[in-house]
């Protein structure tokens, strides 16, 4: 018996057919690197600016261009501060409105690559300073709009309209903001209340689940996002800003018009004339303005922190509540429920404060406060030379108001106060009603939450270029069995 090697044939069909499985093996492996190598990301942008009261802010923001609807992720990536006041500021003078904003378009224009300027919506909303400017003389908050449009619309980039928001607007998208960010909505997790705090207006907004607005419909905004319902209740305190409250607080120690008013929130040494008509230039306390007011008076601080909440606590109304339950003024709100985030000007005046850490005993936030304010006028300018009389000045009573409306106002207690993070940006993005609101008006939040495919793009090229190889590894084993069989099967010699 003798072994018949195989025929010249049958080795060529077996080699042949192993080259076109390796061949084939080696381009399914190549495809697949190929398909899974990153690509160049490509990014759209959208452009808000914020009209406030006291300045105005331009916020650029970009997303992943082929991943426009639903699933594309949006991140600031700049952002500049308007020189000068807010827009109400110019009713005398509206053209200046427009050109105030100048610099932060030559701004954006840089930011934002040319290829994309066309298409870049670009948004302008109005807060609490227009809002009043709006009551006072609606012919002037008209020709400051028709200012600031010309102004956008000569820019390269595609101007979407100018508008007043409403505070319950500006309430509702600052919630969607902090709550977009943190990943909150996305995946379902419970929310983070807002709480939002400017120079005219200021704005708490959260979700309970005892509110239905039945109660108060006025305070209720529905949302369905990603496939989830939130009943949101929102409210927004106009002439309750930080700058307004102060006029609030000294038109009340003014009234009789005196010539000189010692006031417990500034720091014992200052010592500031005043001008009646300039405080009193404002809607929210032209009404009281005393009748026979000299044309100025002295203000001079005596810095007393107890001193000074009492005055705060003077421009609330506690006396009225037609409801289960109320905040101030007559307006209800409901229990507080989860934890909040507190923005704007309460992270600006507490960080300078040096009070943002709300987990610290509340007895321990108010002595800071009652050594912040018994500093000497002139020790504080000492301390901090670069940062503006102003400010400074009111530091003070800024600190004083927000802890007195947190506690009084909004019913936080020394437990749920703790529950309060203050924030400037979360993720890089500042947090405010900017992003919520270019958010709502490109739909870029959609109500049902989009479809996935069963596996990511990774994991579908991996479980392919695996299943490659194994058919390659299986074809080499079956093509070298059959070769051995007809190697070793014998044959005999005739």
């Amino acid at each position: 018996m003798e072994m018949k090697e195989a025929s010249p044939g049958y080795r060529t069909v077996t080699i042949f057919v192993a080259g076109i499985a390796v061949i084939a093996l080696v381009a399914l492996v190549t495809v697949g690197v190929l398909q899974n190598k990153p690509l160049p990301q490509k990014y759209k942008y959208g452009i808000v600016m914020d009209a406030g009261s006291s300045h105005t802010a331009l916020y650029i923001y970009q997303w992943p261009a082929e991943k426009d609807n639903n699933t594309g992720r949006v991140t600031q990536t700049d952002s500049c501060r308007v020189d000068g006041p807010g827009i109400s500021s110019y009713a005398s003078n509206p053209r200046g409105a427009g050109e105030s904003l100048g610099e932060c378009m030559l701004k954006a224009r840089q930011a934002v690559p040319s290829s994309r300027h066309g298409e870049t919506p670009l948004y302008l909303g109005a807060t609490a300073g227009m809002r009043l400017l709006n009551i006072e003389n609606a012919s002037a908050s008209e020709a400051v709009f028709r200012a600031v449009e010309a102004a956008l619309h000569s820019s390269p980039f595609s101007f979407r309209g100018a508008r007043i928001l409403s505070g319950q607007e500006e309430g509702a998208f600052g919630w969607v903001t902090v709550n977009y960010l943190d990943d909150r909505l996305t995946q379902g997790q419970e929310t983070t209340g807002a709480l939002d705090l400017g120079g005219a207006s200021t704005q708490i907004s959260f979700v309970s689940a005892r509110f239905d607005g039945t109660e108060s419909p006025d305070n209720l905004m529905t949302f369905r996002l990603y496939g989830n319902d939130y009943n949101l209740y929102t409210h927004s305190y106009l002439c309750y800003g930080k700058d307004q409250a102060l006029r609030k607080m000294l038109a009340l120690k003014t009234a009789s018009g005196p010539t000189g008013v010692s006031d417990p929130c500034f720091h014992p040494g200052y010592i500031r004339t005043r001008d009646y008509s300039e405080l009193y230039a404002s809607p929210c306390v032209a009404s009281s303005k005393p009748q026979a007011s000299p044309r100025n008076f002295t203000l001079k601080g005596t810095g007393d922190f107890d001193s000074c909440r009492t005055a705060v606590k003077k421009i609330f109304d506690f006396s009225k509540c037609n409801f289960s339950r109320c905040s101030f003024n007559g307006v209800f709100q409901p229990e507080l429920q989860g934890s909040f985030g507190a923005f704007s000007a309460y992270y600006f005046v507490l960080d300078f404060l040096n009070l943002t850490d709300t987990t610290a005993p509340m007895e321990t936030v108010k002595d800071k406060l009652r050594e912040y304010c018994a500093t000497p006028w002139a020790d504080m300018q000492r301390q901090h030379p670069s940062t503006k009389v102003k400010y400074l000045a009111e530091y003070c009573f800024s600190g004083t108001y927000i802890l007195t409306l947190l506690t009084e106002g909004y019913n936080f207690t020394a437990d749920t106060f703790k529950e309060i993070t203050v924030i400037r940006k979360i993720k890089g993005s500042d947090a405010g009603w900017t992003l919520g609101y270019m958010l709502n008006l490109t739909n870029m939040i959609p109500a049902e939450a989009p479809d996935a495919p069963p596996l990511p793009h990774a994991g579908y090229v991996s479980i392919m270029v695996l299943t490659g190889l194994l058919l390659g590894v299986l074809l080499l084993f079956i093509t070298y069995t059959l070769s051995k069989t007809q190697c070793s099967n014998p044959h005999k010699i005739v």
